[in-house]
């Protein structure tokens, strides 16, 4: 065994008080953690100076410098050595004023600790002073107040940060990483503030110029992006009746901009950005079964309460807040932004991408870029071949281009695509197509089967019209979504109809299934199931969903798998996820499936249910059921525009 280099000296000292310089030391451990710390602690204390022009300039991403000049209030040039003391504030001065705090900075603790690990400069002037002064701290050692020349407002520099504590210093990342978190922040900030304008230069280089005066939707588009303003849509809740109210406004991102981080979630309360788990879980929850699992919604939340119902001194870098109400604040959330997507219209539009099965590709950033042309190559891969996955037969750029120039020459319209460029011998004499299969001259190949204004492709996709443009619907998705709001609002209003079985369906026993029929048993006889140990090594299901009966669903190899996924799940059983995951399986069991051939009613009555079923752009699972070629998709694609 190898020698262990030798313990310690854990000897303790007497109790003793520590110099100023190693408590604000300290103290910066829990506030200033890296450059984008710093820039938003100085961003704060100008916004809360009043400051209608903010201007930052970094080298190095901030750890060489940060200078934040401002043309608010100004410090007095009394003041000065007390602003860069610990704990000296003009925001609060009782402990009852922590309260109804609503200013972004309050502690008073943050210059002092940034002056502890940098050099720190302090110029200021008020308006009605006839010139500037100036204070430096360099590593926690204060200089004198003197004269100096500047404008009316503030500037702070910060120079050669954490470069005393050089353990600090060798944690950060490159300075290319750091500036990114520093504009993060920044982007933050002003879209708190967006009637503040706000200048970043990084390295001489202008990043970042937002004017003064802006809206909130200006404000929060040219930070989010142009490109994605047509795939956002406003939320609204106004709900001040009374001193425990929450209004909410913001921009929410429609499934098809879903990213593969919460980057893309802004959320402010009072005009502090916060990352707050209640909000979180009700933008989960508002776009449950929109969005795939493990993908996040784009979203800008602005949630404006009284000052004393939020507690936002609950966090060393006031990141986090504590609500009085936090149900009051989660159905606020929860409804403003169901509404907002309730109303949009969620069908994604063709474009040209990877073919992902999200129809957009993503940027560096993960947000999908804007569609550049008619992107038909791109919508085929939606409309893959049957079960056995032959793309070779799979709808090609040709068979729609010849397909609608056969429309436009009789003036039909697109309910008669699929009869153009039919081969001789296929029609019957009314001029419908026979439900024979056959391979269309237009290479539509497979099954195609016409009822009014829909086609059955390859037994599994739907080709109909609307107001837009050609829309395709993915049977299986759609009929599932279908089946999914069914049993749900089933289950709202009671159990499940149950059917007993006249011989119990027996499957296999295992230690981890009998434990997970235990554990779900509230669950089980919610949705219908009865689940009973027969012998040592059976487990026999008495009960089953009638719906799920009418559908084919074989109760043995059904209950099985839920009894396997519920052994896994971490989910508690009785929770409002476990139920929808539970759902979502019995859904995705009692679907139509892609390669299943449909009768004409059958398709109608689908299609009548897509207009009924909320949600009915995804399915439970957040994959689309449908996806549209637009007429202007089709003018470019036929040079008309």
């Amino acid at each position: 065994m190898p020698d262990l280099p030798p313990s310690p000296d854990l000897s303790i000292g007497p109790i003793k008080r520590l110099p100023p310089v190693v408590i604000n030391q300290i103290a910066a451990g829990e506030v200033i953690e890296r450059p984008a710390s710093v820039l938003k602690e100085l961003v704060e204390n100008a916004l809360d100076a009043g400051s209608t022009k903010v201007s930052i300039e970094l080298e190095r991403g901030g750890i060489e410098l940060i200078r934040v000049s401002d043309d608010g209030r100004g410090i007095a040039p009394d003041e000065l050595p007390l602003a860069i003391e610990q704990h000296a504030t003009s925001k609060i001065s009782i402990a009852e004023d922590l309260d109804t705090v609503a200013t972004l900075g309050f502690r008073g603790e943050a210059l002092a600790s940034i002056g502890s690990v940098s050099r720190l400069t302090i110029r200021s002037r008020r308006a009605q002073d006839g010139a500037a002064s100036e204070i430096a701290v360099d590593g926690g050692v204060v200089g004198e107040v003197r004269p100096a020349s500047g404008a009316p407002g503030t500037v702070l520099t910060v120079r050669t940060l954490f470069y005393n504590t050089p353990a600090r210093r060798k944690f950060l990342r490159t300075p290319a990483t750091e500036q990114g978190r520093c504009v993060d922040w920044l982007k933050d900030l002003a879209m708190a503030r967006p009637g503040v304008g706000f200048r970043l230069v990084c390295d001489g280089r202008v990043t970042m110029d937002l004017p003064p005066g802006q809206g909130p939707r200006t404000r929060a588009i040219a930070i989010l992006g142009k490109d994605i303003e047509d795939q956002l849509v406003e939320a609204h809740l106004d709900r001040f009746d009374d001193a425990r109210g929450v209004m909410v406004w913001g921009l929410c991102g429609l499934p098809t901009i879903a990213r593969a981080t919460a980057r893309s979630q802004h959320v402010f309360v009072n005009g502090r950005a916060v990352r707050d788990k209640t909000i979180q879980h009700a933008l989960r929850e508002a776009y449950r079964g929109l969005i795939e699992p493990g993908r996040h919604p784009t979203a800008v939340l602005m949630i404006e309460m009284s000052p004393d119902a939020v507690d936002v001194n609950v966090h060393p870098a006031k990141l986090e807040v504590r609500f009085r109400d936090q149900s009051m604040v989660h159905q606020g959330v929860l409804r403003a932004v169901r509404e907002a997507l309730r109303s949009a219209d969620l069908t994604p539009q063709t474009s040209e991408g990877s073919g992902d099965g999200r129809g957009r590709p993503e940027t560096g950033d993960g947000i999908a870029p804007p569609s550049t042309g008619a992107g038909v190559s791109t919508m085929v891969e939606f409309l893959r071949s049957g079960p056995g996955g032959d793309k070779t037969q799979r709808l090609s750029f040709e068979s729609i281009r010849d397909a609608v120039r056969g429309v436009e020459a009789d003036g039909g319209d697109a309910s008669d695509t699929a009869r153009r460029g039919v081969p001789p011998g296929t029609e019957t004499p009314g001029g419908e197509l026979s439900g024979s299969e056959f391979s269309g001259a237009a290479g539509l190949g497979g099954t195609i089967r016409p009822t009014g204004s829909v086609l059955q492709v390859h037994k599994s996709y739907l080709v109909t019209q609307d107001e837009q443009g050609i829309l395709i619907i993915d049977q299986h998705a759609l009929h599932e979504r279908v089946m999914y709001e069914r049993l749900y609002t089933r289950v709202t209003r009671g159990e499940l109809e149950s059917q007993r079985l006249l011989t119990p369906a027996v499957i296999g026993s295992t230690p981890r299934r009998e434990e997970a029929a235990e554990r779900i048993a509230p669950l089980l006889e919610k949705i219908g199931v009865r689940v009973e140990p027969m012998g040592p090594v059976s487990l026999g299901v008495h009960a089953f969903p009638t719906l799920l009966f009418e559908r084919g669903v074989e109760p043995g190899p059904f209950v099985e798998e839920l009894l396997d996924r519920a052994a896994e799940s971490p989910l508690p059983p009785g929770s409002e996820e476990a139920l929808h995951e539970v759902l979502d399986m019995m859904a995705c069991k009692a679907a139509v499936k892609a390669g299943d051939r449909m009768a004409p009613e059958e398709l109608d009555e689908l299609l009548r249910q897509r207009e009924m079923v909320e949600r009915s752009s995804n399915c439970p699972h957040g994959r689309p059921t449908s996806v549209r070629l637009t007429i202007r998709q089709l003018e470019r694609m036929f040079g008309r525009s």
